[in-house]
């Protein structure tokens, strides 16, 4: 890869993505960081390099009102200029139906020992809790949004839209529209 940078910046390939850290088209969206969504996301949304401020996580999920997804997107509503919000989950999403357990086994099967799960659980970490994933990616959608929507840092009047986007064929179908509450 570092190879390849190298030849990249000499080429001078990246003149054709120069833009601003202003998104064009004044949006942030929570997405899933699903290796399918990569190309396809941006390519169902016509969008370019700079049209959109773009935050990923597992799930496409605001696991908690004060982590770094709800900050990235106060950011970027206060001091990058995005007007609207969009969370876009996914059909076949690995965190649908996630369970704890399998995750926990893999941690314990690849050195984590079981003192520190304990020790987290004793801190106050519900482990099984964090790491659950969700039962349907529409109810997860329409979470993700009222606790965007609600929360109170968030000015009022920005839209909050909820979508689910067919890893198969970029086809979105709409949850929440945003322009409605």
């Amino acid at each position: 890869m570092l190879e390849f940078n190298d030849k990249f910046v000499e080429n001078r390939n990246y003149e054709k993505y120069e833009t601003t850290k202003y998104p064009n088209k004044e949006m942030v969206i929570l997405t899933c960081m699903d290796t399918r969504l990569l190309e396809l996301l941006p390519k169902a949304l016509n969008l370019g390099n700079g049209d959109a401020k773009i935050v990923k996580n597992a799930g496409a999920l605001v696991a908690h009102p004060f982590g770094s997804i709800m900050r990235s997107i106060l950011i970027a509503v206060y001091q990058l200029q995005a007007k609207e919000i969009l969370v876009i989950a996914h059909h076949d999403c690995g965190m649908c139906g996630l369970k704890a357990d399998p995750v926990i086994d893999s941690m314990l099967e690849r050195g984590i020992p079981q003192e520190t799960l304990d020790t987290l659980n004793y801190s106050g970490l519900d482990i099984k809790n964090w790491l659950h994933g969700f039962e349907s990616v529409q109810d997860s959608v329409k979470h993700s949004v009222n606790t965007i929507k609600n929360h109170p840092l968030m000015p009022e009047g920005v839209p909050v839209h909820g979508l689910v986007i067919d890893p198969k064929t970029g086809k979105l179908d709409l949850i929440v529209d945003g322009y409605q509450n």
